[in-house]
């Protein structure tokens, strides 16, 4: 008989993946109030993977679970920002020197079909995923592909400063420009081009962060939340 196992987690994979997406994009914003109950109903799960996901993502610092109170979605850190880019940026530089070696004209094309992909996206929702498989791939390309999973657990916040830097701060074209640049440099074997390449593409969410602050500080916050808020705020 098959353990019960997997499937337990499977829902509870399903269920984080698809809370801290709500939480990235937007769907869910800083200040709001989570319910397991509502979110069970529209994911289709029981309550239980729910609530485990949800405390997995607490660790990752994107909610907050207050006893007697709820779970509260928190409020963009600009601090939480920048630590997260400096450890993505150091873990994704040092990934580079092996990644030259790697790099041959199979990966150089697979590269280049993201690119394809990206150039066609028209909205951050269809370019979004399509930027993570493009920077997950380099790691792949010099064998860190794990080092993904610890890239991606420190950047909660990083991501939904990102994913509202593509609102119009910078333009989709810039962004896939830059990942251009990398792959040019690295199909040349120059590690020293596509470093630079690589830094300043990373550290643009540095300047993004700044404006989207000052367009929208209701989404930063002091870490004080709400006891209730009804409805979900608009999307930025």
């Amino acid at each position: 008989m098959a353990s019960s196992t997997p499937t337990k987690t499977s829902a509870r994979e399903t269920a984080y993946q698809e809370i801290r997406f709500r939480i990235i994009t937007g769907a869910d914003q800083p200040g709001a109030l989570l319910s397991e109950n509502e979110l069970a109903l529209v994911l289709g799960l029981s309550r239980t993977p729910v609530r485990e996901a949800l405390l997995l993502i607490a660790q990752e610092g994107l909610v907050e679970v207050r006893p007697q109170s709820g779970t509260y979605v928190t409020y963009i850190d600009p601090d939480v920002v920048a630590q997260a880019q400096f450890i993505r940026e150091a873990i994704e530089l040092a990934s580079l020197r092996e990644c030259v070696r790697q790099f041959d004209a199979e990966e150089a094309a697979v590269l280049r079909e993201i690119l394809v992909r990206q150039s066609k996206a028209s909205t951050r929702e269809e370019f979004y995923p399509l930027d993570e498989e493009f920077h997950r791939r380099l790691l792949s390309i010099a064998g860190h592909e794990n080092a993904w999973v610890m890239v991606s657990n420190a950047k909660g916040h990083l991501d939904r400063a990102r994913y509202l830097g593509l609102s119009g701060f910078r333009g989709i074209h810039e962004y896939v420009g830059d990942h251009g640049a990398i792959v040019d440099a690295l199909e040349a074997g120059k590690l020293d081009v596509a470093e630079d390449a690589l830094r300043t593409h990373l550290r643009f969410i540095l300047e993004d962060v700044d404006t989207i602050r000052r367009l929208h500080p209701e989404l930063f916050g002091a870490g004080q939340f709400p006891e209730r808020r009804s409805g979900r705020p608009a999307r930025v």
